[in-house]
């Protein structure tokens, strides 16, 4: 778990420190599929993954990111992913997050 704290802290740094050429000026979740998530860049499927964690949480949850449920919802999104391809990525998460 350390470790993924860890790559965590370091990949929001990176971020911090990327050139603004290197990241898309937005990231349009509505429209993105599955396929072209997978093929994404680190970076952004990590900002993607975080920002897919935050909205799928209750409202009145606490600002707590659980790291083992991170990775294991990472896992699923996925091997969802990587099985319907075609899917929006917003239509995959809803199936899996979604109330």
């Amino acid at each position: 778990m350390r470790k993924l704290v860890r790559a965590l802290v370091l990949a929001s740094t990176a971020v911090a420190w990327l050139p603004h050429a290197a990241l898309a000026d937005k990231i349009d979740l509505s429209t993105t599929t599955c396929a072209q998530f997978l093929e994404s860049d680190k970076t952004e499927i990590m900002l993607t993954l975080a920002w897919l964690d935050a909205y799928y949480k209750d409202v009145d949850a606490p600002p707590v990111i659980d790291t083992d449920k991170f990775v294991d919802n990472a896992g699923k999104l996925g091997d969802y992913c990587a099985a319907n391809p075609s899917i929006g990525l917003i239509t995959a998460t809803d199936e899996l997050f979604g109330d």
